[in-house]
C-alpha cells in the first residue's frame, strides 16, 4: 500500500506539502499541486478517508443533485453524473448522490449538517427554489444550468440560446423558411426549465431576425404522442421542411412518421436534434445535430466547486459553445418549398 511519504519522494516534495495538497489547508502554487496530483495519480495512492475529514474538518465528500424524471431524458443525467463521480475522486473526493425530487429539503440536510463539503446541482429552473438556500449558506455549491438570475452563482452549461441560433442558421442556410421544433415534453416548460426555455429564447430570436416562420410544439415523444403533434404541425403549417427536435425520445417516431407520410429525409424534410452524438449518429437516419457535451459540463463542474473548496473561488458563468455536425438528415430545402 503507498504511503504518505512514497507520494512525497516521487514528487521531490515534504510530506507535509502532500498533505496540504490533499487538506487544502494551505496555498500551494499551482506548479507543486499539480506534481503532487501527478504522483498520486501514478503511484495509486488513496489517502485514508476518515484521517483527512478529521484533520480537515471536512468530510471529503460532493453532494449531487441529479434529476430522475420520466419527463427527463435519464441517460444525458447520468453521463453527467458519472463524469462528476470519476473527476471528484481524481481530486480526492467521493459523491453522494441525492435525487432532484427533494428539491430544497435535501439543500437544507446537506447545508445544514457535515454530510458534503460542497454541492452541484442539475436540472436548474429559472425561478429555482432551491437557490435561496444556497445563498444563504457557506457551503460552496455549483450550477449545472443557468437560473434566470446568475448573481452570486457559479455555474456551468451549454450555451443553449446559442444552440437554438445555430439549428436555425443551419435550416436558413440550406434555404427552409418554415420551420417545426418539436420540443421536451410539456411538464419541462410549466417548470420553466433553463436549458429548455433558453433554447427557444435562442430558435425564437434567431428565426425572427431571419424572417423565418417558427412553430413550436412540446410533446412526450412517445411514437402515439409524436404522431398527434406531427398532423398538428401539418395541420397548421402545411409548408413545413425543416424540424428542429429538442426530445430525445421524439427522434426515432420522428423520421419514422415522416416516412410513413412519404416525406424523404432530407429531400422532402430536414431534421436537425440537440441530442448526444450516441443518439444522432444511431438514428434510422444520421442526424445533424448540436451534442449535449455531457462530460466536459460534469468535469466542469467538480473543476469549479474544487477550486471553491480551496479558496480559488470566484463567481462565474461557464458557457460551453455549441458545435453544428452536419450529417445526412439535413439537406436543401424542397424547390416547391423554397419557390413558393
Amino acid at each position: 500500500m503507498v504511503t504518505l511519504a512514497e507520494v512525497a519522494r516521487h514528487a521531490g516534495v515534504s510530506a507535509s506539502t502532500v498533505s496540504y495538497v490533499l487538506s487544502g489547508k494551505r496555498s500551494i502554487s499551482a506548479e507543486t499541486r499539480e506534481r503532487v496530483e501527478r504522483s498520486i495519480r501514478q503511484l495509486g495512492y488513496h489517502p485514508n478517508a476518515g484521517a483527512r475529514a478529521l484533520a480537515s474538518n471536512r468530510s471529503n465528500i460532493i453532494a449531487l443533485m441529479v434529476p430522475l424524471r420520466t419527463d427527463m431524458y435519464v441517460p444525458v443525467m447520468m453521463e453527467i453524473a458519472i463524469a462528476v463521480a470519476t473527476t471528484a475522486r481524481t481530486h480526492g473526493y467521493d459523491v453522494l448522490l441525492l435525487t432532484g425530487e427533494e428539491g430544497p429539503a435535501a439543500v437544507r440536510r446537506v447545508t445544514g449538517s457535515g454530510l458534503a463539503d460542497a454541492m452541484i446541482l442539475m436540472d436548474v429552473e429559472l425561478e429555482d427554489e432551491r437557490l435561496p438556500l444556497l445563498r444563504e449558506s457557506d457551503r460552496p455549491a455549483v450550477l449545472i444550468g443557468l437560473p434566470g438570475d446568475t448573481t452570486g452563482q457559479t455555474c456551468v452549461d451549454l450555451d443553449f440560446t446559442a444552440t437554438g441560433a445555430l439549428c436555425v442558421e443551419h435550416l436558413a442556410g440550406l434555404g427552409h423558411r418554415e420551420i417545426a421544433v418539436v420540443g421536451e415534453a410539456p411538464a419541462v416548460y410549466e417548470r420553466h426549465t433553463g436549458f429548455a426555455e433558453r433554447t427557444m429564447d435562442g430558435l425564437r430570436s434567431r428565426a425572427a431576425e431571419l424572417g423565418l416562420r417558427l412553430l413550436h410544439r412540446p410533446c412526450e415523444g412517445s411514437f402515439d404522442a409524436l404522431a398527434g403533434t406531427l398532423a398538428r404541425i401539418y395541420d397548421e403549417r402545411p409548408g413545413t421542411t425543416g424540424f428542429i427536435v429538442q426530445n430525445e425520445a421524439a427522434v426515432e417516431p420522428l423520421l419514422g412518421l415522416l416516412r410513413q407520410l412519404g416525406r424523404a429525409v432530407p429531400e422532402d424534410a430536414s431534421v436537425v436534434a440537440i441530442c448526444p452524438d450516441q443518439v444522432a449518429t444511431q438514428a434510422s437516419v444520421r442526424l445533424t445535430s448540436v451534442a449535449i457535451p455531457a462530460q466536459e459540463m460534469g468535469q466542469r463542474a467538480v473543476e469549479l466547486v474544487v477550486a471553491k473548496l480551496e479558496g480559488r473561488d470566484r463567481d462565474e458563468v461557464v458557457l460551453l459553445p455549441p458545435q453544428l455536425t452536419v450529417r445526412s438528415s439535413s439537406g436543401p430545402a424542397p424547390v416547391r418549398a423554397a419557390d413558393g
